[in-house]
């Protein structure tokens, strides 16, 4: 069945639930043995929300709430916070896909309370995702910064470039947010000709993945080189190159889309063996 998304009032829930509690930037989870796991409940009040929880949908029948815990709101000795990258690997993927959504639309719920036009107070929508000034009438919804991701292939190499950012040794593949008036073709082709100076071809659709940190579509595209050499502008890169299959580097961890545009060309190399 997986998740379903919908809108409805939390107060319409009935039985357990799936609680995807924040404070800040973090995520309450329960100990369980040597790991942790997502709290459930049937009573979300406890957890202390600062207001109301918001309802996401249901994963496998089961309904999905979230909110922001009171500042000063104690948690029981079971429960303790992490980010929320240290769910991947620690509970099942789709449970880390709802919390993502969840943490959007906590941070949808805590940056717009208040009307962005005439300072009123805000107020929700009951069918769908938004807020709306009563004052004013300005509505707002959740915001969403979509990004291009891509794979550039050329003769059984792919390009893989390091950002400053990123941990020691680690290389990717080139990515970036897509601007006003641009398709996210022209991105792709502006994207790699901006952070490594050359220019692609034959740019084909791969997969998206939302990616909530803290709000971002991924759009992957895989690419053709075409012309032109590598040149780094030591900011927003400050090393890239072609690797073949044996050569690769530190590459991404197995949460993103980048991993998956990876992998996805180390299967190619591998079928023409």
């Amino acid at each position: 069945m997986g998740f379903v998304a919908s809108i409805k009032s939390p107060q319409n829930v009935q039985g357990s639930a799936w609680c995807f509690a924040f404070s800040g930037q973090k995520i309450v989870v329960v100990k369980s043995g040597e790991g942790i796991r997502l709290p459930s409940s049937n009573n979300p009040g406890s957890f202390g929300f600062d207001s109301p929880a918001i309802y996401l949908g249901a994963l496998d029948g089961v309904d999905c709430l979230a909110g922001e815990i009171a500042e000063g709101h104690e948690l029981p000795e079971t429960m303790f916070l992490v980010g929320l990258r240290q769910l991947f690997g620690a509970v099942e993927e789709e449970l880390f896909v709802v919390a993502g959504r969840a943490f959007q639309l906590v941070e949808f719920e805590r940056n717009h309370r208040y009307c962005g036009k005439c300072g009123g107070r805000t107020a929700g929508r009951p069918k769908e995702r938004a807020k709306i000034c009563p004052a004013c009438g300005l509505a707002v919804f959740p915001r969403m910064s979509p990004a291009i991701i891509v794979a550039i292939r050329n003769h059984g190499r792919i390009l893989l470039a390091r950002a400053p950012r990123f941990p020691e040794g680690m290389y990717s593949v080139i990515a970036g947010f897509v601007e006003p008036g641009e398709s996210l073709e022209q991105c792709v082709q502006r994207e790699v000709r901006e952070e490594v100076g050359i220019e692609v071809t034959d740019i084909r659709y791969f997969g998206s993945q939302p990616w909530p940190f803290p709000n971002s579509l991924m759009v992957a595209f895989t690419a053709e080189y075409s012309e032109g050499e590598i040149r780094v502008d030591q900011e927003e890169i400050v090393d890239a190159g072609w690797f073949t299959a044996e050569s690769l580097p530190r590459i991404p961890d197995r949460i993103s889309i980048s991993r998956m545009l990876i992998d996805a060309f180390l299967e190619e190399v591998s079928s023409k063996q």
